[in-house]
């Protein structure tokens, strides 16, 4: 483990496990690097680095009051890039963590970069207006944010089960797994909690997808009800042309523990030693 400082005097908390080519997992909202557990063990079991680490404003990392936007999280993760000496290095963006890999690719380019992976990602615009019709209303990202204002921590609890798709889920996670989500949330800044909303709900990526010019991978539940497929892994794929994109169908928001083996399965055939 260790902390990267980042240009403007955060601190990250950077986990860098294994040997081989160099895979960096970026997480989804309101989570932790932590989340990747069924991914990390099976790409370390397979012979690949595994690097996670926590946004700013959540798990470990600094916490501060401001500077939660797509322009600085992208060069968070250019400085751990930078940080490591990554080369040829893999990414894999779950959720809010897509984000972050349009971004670092349209700012800093692809010159570190072997191949991405976006996994069920805010990719490329979440927010409904004229341009775009399938997208979520304002209204409930603000509904979101009040929420965490009154109470974040039934919140969280009420969020993990949409998340999960508790009680319709073909695989349903465990009570444990549930409790394990809460702790990792509530290790966030309610600051960042907030504020990451309007960031991951409102950041147009459109414009971005010209940066991807390495090979793509998209994966999205088809019955997502946090992230809509229509909105974001079908249109992500619209977008870019030469991605790879798999549905998986009945699957909610959180299949890197509703279907750990199949998403397992599909990056390491991406990923490809």
């Amino acid at each position: 483990m260790a902390q990267v400082a980042t240009r403007d005097g955060a601190s990250l908390h950077v986990k860098d496990m294994g040997n081989g080519p160099p895979v960096v997992l970026i997480h989804g909202w309101p989570l932790t690097g932590d989340m990747w557990e069924y991914q990390t063990l099976a790409l370390l079991e397979a012979g690949y680095r595994v690097i996670t680490y926590d946004r700013r404003g959540f798990g470990h990392s600094s916490h501060p009051a401001t500077g939660y936007d797509y322009d600085i999280f992208a060069d968070d993760l250019a400085d751990i890039l930078d940080h490591l000496d990554l080369r040829q290095a893999s990414l894999v963006g779950f959720s809010m963590g897509g984000g972050e890999i349009a971004r670092y690719l349209s700012r800093h380019g692809a010159g570190r970069i072997a191949r991405v992976a976006l996994v069920a990602s805010v990719v490329p615009y979440l927010l409904q207006d004229d341009s775009n019709p399938n997208g979520v209303d304002i209204g409930v990202l603000q509904d979101m944010k009040d929420q965490v204002r009154t109470d974040r921590f039934a919140f969280l609890q009420s969020f993990a089960k949409t998340f999960y798709g508790v009680g319709w889920v073909s695989r349903p996670v465990s009570q444990g797994l549930l409790d394990w989500s809460f702790q990792l949330g509530v290790m966030a800044s309610p600051k960042a909690t907030i504020d990451c909303i309007d960031a991951f709900g409102q950041t147009d990526f459109r414009g971005d997808l010209a940066a991807f010019t390495v090979p793509t991978l998209i994966i999205h539940g088809a019955s997502d009800k946090t992230v809509p497929i229509d909105t974001s892994g079908r249109a992500a794929a619209a977008g870019i042309p030469h991605a790879r994109f798999i549905e998986y169908d009945g699957e909610p928001h959180g299949l890197f523990a509703t279907a750990p083996d199949r998403l397992n399965a599909d990056l390491l055939d991406f990923l490809g030693i």
